[in-house]
């Protein structure tokens, strides 16, 4: 919301600074977004005279000129065709910075000839004009003069946020209500003339659409003559960013600012027939729009029709059709009251902002209809001319008569303010509130017509299935219009002069910020991040197609109301987005990469499930250490083992059972489980065919981890850690054992042998080739025993290295190799 600081003091009789009504209106609730003020800008440019314009001597296209302006005389290089002795210019001396070019005026010279300033253009001072040549001011400009302060530019323009309870102060008069009720001013009050009638209207009002509009009013004036409108009402307009277009127009724009009434305007002659109609859009609807658009109304929206079809989507934008224009003799003013509802409704079905909208949504004074009207009337007959006709309307004036009541203690115990009572009931009355009733604990009031905010009735229905729906109702009912008016109380005290409180502190050891799942999510993913995969955030949903290369893709599952055709589907896993993000990566060069996410995966009975997904492309990172490979299966495996590992699975309990999905490569994939039942996670290499319809890497890999199927881990009493006095000692073996055997089989056999003693078994060879039978590998693992109350003599460890083959032996077939 903008608006000039003359234009506020049209309403606001202060002698406060600007800096003082910028502070009041923060303070009460208004906050400024800015202030500007292009005198700033332009407080260098002054006002001159060429005394004399010659042809440069070296370039025909440039003029020396002479200029005063108002001190002694100064030379100025010009290329502007206009320039000529005796005009009235703009001049930037030495070091004036000129917005429009973005650059600083200093003495030089051009062309051999001395040049001390530049003349300036409108487009070079940043202003609209007349971009070809210099400006020319008119003769009686005084010379030396600000330029800024002779042209009114010295005009600050205040700009605030407005809150979407806050219709009132979307009115430059409601604004100067506010700072007036702070104690900054007086608040001029609002008094249309009267205005004489001949007759009736031209055009009448037919409602078929009372929800939507419950009440309009309208008059014809004839005879008007349009046009440009004066400078008065067209700086008004240029001040907030908005541009003249003619009389009739500027004048309802003019009114939507001032008093936060929307208008419009129709040309007589353009209607058919003499009834405008309220009804609902129907099939076929369709009309031009003043904002350049077609615009085609559902049966849900308000729309305005004469005997020719739809004109207006009322209380958004007008039609091109009936628009006023220079031609315009006879014009109907429309002054209409409509549901904020319907409009915001509409406005968002249609996806037209306006003024008008913003308005009407946030919701108008419904009782100052006719004043608005006789105002706009009264402005078009003075600056257009013409003859009133009588009112025409349709609809009932609404009823107005809201109360709320204040008891005075509740603005310490709930405000946390000492305002006194006498104080509070003078806020509200300042601010247009009528004391009813008053005693020595409370006040009720009677809630003014502007102010719709306070007191406000539930808009919308509550939903029938919402548990306790109607409590809650009543409840706000209940409670609602006193903290409305507690509101008011302490915002015109000054938003800053409520003391800050901390809430009441429960315990000393504050309770934890994040749930134990949202702890474990935070600690996967900086654990794959430590991995060196990059993390992406993608939507929840694809295209069908490719969610059916990654399992089912159920009607169930698909969206409605898709926000495109390509994402119309919830993923079965992270991995579908991550694989597109992948392939689009790859597309742009990108060979060796790793991805991950933790998102939600959905399946066939809509359920949702945690998933960390991940994928990797090309080969491992160059290194002195080792040469780079391209990533395979048990480097996905080694990221969800990582994980598990990271919140706390005991790893011993961790199974790898091959295969997988269909997406995953059939001898190349596993599953990670806790026992028989619980999956933990799947890795392995994504399926050739796969990466040939997504554009990836033939051997990308991939994993996904559970991690809604991790059990929490079990919360032990921490002690003290015991660190064995005997060194560990280590013993290799190498097996023979078929090759199909995994080396999971060994490396379990081997330390189930002798639990209280081998504290890890790790496998550090594999060898297939020569002096090893056909069918069969060596699996060489080793194997740590610790000592825990005296070191083992060698007899002791030979039998526990029996024990360690015979269990080899016994559960995986494996033979120690000779």
């Amino acid at each position: 919301m903008k608006f000039s600081l003359s234009w506020l003091k049209e309403w606001l009789e202060t002698d406060a600074s600007l800096e003082e009504i910028t502070a009041t209106l923060s303070a009460i609730g208004l906050e400024v977004e800015g202030v500007e003020n292009k005198a700033d800008t332009l407080k260098p440019f002054v006002i001159a005279q060429i005394i004399e314009a010659q042809r440069h001597p070296n370039a025909d296209k440039l003029q020396v000129c002479r200029v005063n302006a108002g001190g002694p005389e100064v030379a100025i290089v010009c290329g502007a065709a206009n320039a000529r002795t005796g005009l009235k210019v703009v001049m930037a001396p030495p070091g004036a910075y000129v917005p429009g070019a973005g650059i600083t005026i200093k003495v030089g010279e051009i062309r051999g000839q001395k040049s001390e300033g530049m003349l300036a253009s409108y487009r070079e001072l940043g202003l609209d004009g007349d971009a070809d040549g210099i400006i020319e001011l008119p003769a009686d400009a005084p010379i030396g003069e600000s330029f800024a302060k002779w042209a009114g530019l010295d005009e600050p323009v205040i700009e605030i946020a407005i809150t979407p309870n806050r219709g009132d102060a979307l009115a430059i008069r409601g604004v100067a209500r506010d700072l007036a009720a702070a104690g900054l001013g007086r608040l001029k009050p609002f008094e249309p003339p009267a205005i004489a009638t001949s007759g009736a209207s031209a055009i009448s009002w037919k409602n078929e659409f009372p929800e939507a509009c419950p009440w309009v009013l309208g008059r014809t004036v004839r005879g008007v003559k349009n046009g440009q409108s004066p400078d008065w009402l067209k700086a008004r307009l240029e001040s907030i960013g908005l541009r003249p277009i003619n009389t009739l127009v500027d004048i309802t724009n003019f009114f939507t600012f001032d008093l936060g009434r929307p208008l419009h305007v129709f040309d007589v002659t353009k209607v058919s027939g003499s009834t405008l109609t309220l009804r609902r859009g129907q099939e076929g609807d369709s009309f031009p729009g003043l904002h350049g658009k077609e615009v085609k109304p559902g049966a849900d929206d308000c729309v305005i029709a004469d005997a020719a079809g739809v004109q207006s989507l009322a209380g958004i934008t007008g039609g091109e059709t009936t628009g006023c224009d220079e031609t315009t003799t006879d014009v109907f003013i429309e002054c209409a009251l409509f549901d904020r509802v319907k409009i915001s409704q509409t406005g968002q079905r249609t996806g037209i902002f306006s003024d008008a909208r913003q308005r009407f949504e946030r919701g108008i004074d419904s009782q100052l209809l006719p004043e608005a009207l006789d105002a706009a009337t009264a402005l078009v007959l003075q600056l257009c001319g013409g003859e009133a006709s009588e009112v025409t309307e349709a609809g009932t004036r609404p009823e107005w008569n809201r109360a709320a009541r204040l008891r005075f203690e509740r603005i310490r115990s709930f405000g946390g303010s000492d305002i006194t009572a006498s104080e509070a009931v003078a806020s509200l009355e300042r601010l247009g509130f009528a004391v009813q009733e008053q005693d020595e604990h409370s006040v009720t009031v009677a809630v003014p017509s502007w102010r719709n905010d306070v007191a406000q009735p539930q808009s919308l229905d509550q939903a029938p299935d919402l548990p306790h729906a109607m409590a809650a109702a009543e409840g706000a009912a209940a409670i609602e219009p006193e903290v409305d008016l507690i509101e008011e109380v302490l915002r015109l005290k000054g938003m800053d002069a409520i003391a800050p409180v901390s809430l009441p502190v429960e315990s000393l050891i504050p309770a934890p910020i994040l749930t134990a799942k949202q702890a474990r999510t935070a600690l996967a993913r900086r654990t794959l991040a430590t991995r060196r995969l990059l993390e992406c955030v993608t939507f929840s949903f694809a295209d069908d197609a490719t969610c059916a290369l990654f399992g089912d893709a159920p009607e169930s599952l698909r969206l409605a109301n898709p926000i495109a055709a390509d994402l119309n589907q919830m993923r079965p896993t992270p991995l579908v987005t991550l694989s597109q993000a992948a392939a689009r990566n790859v597309a742009r060069g990108f060979g060796e990469f790793g991805l991950f996410e933790i998102g939600p995966a959905y399946t066939g009975d809509c359920s949702q499930t945690l998933v960390a997904g991940g994928i990797r492309v090309g080969e491992t990172p160059l290194s002195v250490l080792s040469p780079a490979r391209r990533y395979d299966a048990l480097d996905a495996k080694a990221d969800a083992l990582a994980v598990l590992a990271a919140l706390g699975v005991p790893m011993d309990a961790v199974t790898t059972i091959a295969g997988g999905p269909g997406f995953y490569h059939p001898g190349q994939s596993g599953e990670l489980r806790q026992g028989p039942k619980t999956l933990l996670a799947r890795f392995g290499a994504l399926h050739p065919s796969l990466c040939a319809k997504l554009d990836l890497p033939v051997g990308s890999v991939a994993f996904e981890i559970f991690l809604d199927a991790i059990p929490e881990p079990k919360r032990r009493k921490k002690s003290a850690p015991a660190l064995p006095p005997f060194q560990p000692l280590r013993r290799d073996f190498a097996f023979l054992v078929p090759e199909t055997t995994p080396a999971e089989t060994v490396l379990r056999a081997a330390k189930g042998a002798e639990r209280n003693v081998i504290t890890n078994v790790a496998l550090f060879d594999r060898y297939q080739g020569k002096g090893v039978p056909d069918g069969q590998v060596s699996l060489a693992i080793a194997v740590t025993l610790q000592p825990a109350e005296k070191s083992f003599s060698d007899a002791e460890i030979e039998a526990i290295c029996a024990k360690i083959v015979t269990e080899v032996a016994k559960k995986a077939g494996g033979v120690l190799r000779g």
